[in-house]
């Protein structure tokens, strides 16, 4: 009986005690659970990894993440030229050493993005991105970022969180401007397709002219050259190839201007 009263014992006193860990890359906020006698509440703080440590009242942990991490948000926003745009905007942000017990008990503990900061960052956003049209939004995303930036920086000076980066991401248009532009970018493909074919029918046909001026005056120096003598001597030559060919017999007849002979042939 008695073993079995210690045994019951010792399970009670197991059950009743805890040990808190926190992992790498957190800070833990160690509280008593509310006890019949007495209210518990806040214990210590741990920087993982670490084990808080066997204890005999029910000590719990909650754990907050202290590195960087990243919080995106998409909008919908009417541009200045009443286009609406989707932008995706990326805030880099962590939590100051040594701040959990700050975190959990003034800002929300895991729920601290949400609670304060999440509202008034999206309301930057907007500000910032309203007074440019959809086209300079894609142009201004750094000036957009670094205003935002500076905002977000100003609103949570004195608190817990740290801002690293302000990133606008994608920016995205309504399907008619997308099919607009696409339009666009094709037919201007096309007229540069175009221009380049008319540049190489110029080039061609101002190769055609200068074949054209080469032929009409190798025709001029022709016609000039073509003297009277020159045939007359251009007609002996010939008459002189005929009279060695062995399979012609060749008749002259001494008729013609200059008395040039009109030349036929025979054939044996």
């Amino acid at each position: 009986m008695k073993k079995i009263i210690f045994a019951l014992f010792t399970l009670v006193i197991v059950s009743a005690c805890s040990n808190p860990s926190t992992p790498a890359g957190n800070e833990g906020y160690v509280y008593e659970s509310p006890r019949v006698f007495g209210n518990g509440g806040f214990q210590g703080e741990m920087t993982g990894p670490s084990n808080y440590g066997f204890s005999f009242f029910r000590n719990e942990v909650i754990n907050i993440d202290m590195r960087p991490t990243t919080n995106k948000e998409l909008f919908k926003i009417l541009a200045k030229d009443d286009l609406n745009v989707t932008v995706g905007v990326h805030a880099v942000l962590s939590l100051k050493k040594n701040s959990v017990k700050k975190v959990v008990e003034e800002y929300g503990g895991k729920d601290s993005y949400r609670r304060f900061v999440q509202k008034s960052f999206r309301t930057f956003v907007r500000s910032a991105i309203q007074p440019y049209t959809s086209k300079e939004i894609k142009q201004q995303r750094d000036l957009i970022a670094s205003t935002i930036e500076t905002k977000l920086k100003n609103y949570l000076k004195g608190s817990p969180f740290i801002v690293h980066s302000i990133v606008v991401g994608n920016i995205d248009y309504p399907a008619i401007v997308v099919e607009a532009v696409e339009k666009k970018l094709a037919a201007e493909q096309l007229l540069a397709e175009k221009e380049t074919q008319k540049a190489i029918a110029i080039k061609d046909a101002e190769i055609r002219i200068e074949e054209a001026k080469g032929i009409a005056a190798a025709q001029k120096i022709i016609n000039e050259t073509l003297t009277a003598n020159y045939l007359q001597h251009e007609a002996i030559n010939a008459q002189l190839k005929m009279a060695v060919s062995p399979n012609h017999t060749t008749v002259y007849i001494p008729s013609g201007k200059n008395g040039i002979p009109l030349v036929g042939t025979l054939n044996q």
